[in-house]
């Protein structure tokens, strides 16, 4: 068993639960966040505002699945990626779970 996690803005949080159901992962938690962004400004005249961030709704997607199906959802995300025309990609990882009760 392994925790798969799973972050999108909220743009396309319907595409990410679909991609969890084509990749038959059924059980999932979700919870909104709020990604930020720093941007570094060269040039201060350029800059109006105190501080340059940005900050994004999100949602962050979380299961504990077997292998395989994770290694389905990976495969789903870099296909949807793939044709994504967007600075904010769909991101996930995989941690193995060492001990659970």
């Amino acid at each position: 068993m392994k925790l798969v996690i799973v972050t999108t803005v909220n743009q396309y949080k319907k595409e990410v639960l679909n991609l969890f159901r084509d990749a038959d992962i059924l059980n999932l938690s979700e919870s909104n966040i709020e990604g930020h962004k720093f941007y570094k400004v060269k040039n201060m005249a350029q800059n109006w505002f105190s501080s340059e961030r940005s900050s994004v709704k999100s949602n962050l997607f979380f299961s504990f699945e077997d292998e395989e199906k994770i290694n389905k959802l990976f495969e789903l995300i870099k296909d949807f990626n793939a044709d994504l025309d967007s600075k904010n990609p769909i991101k996930a990882i995989v941690l193995p779970i060492e001990k659970s009760i």
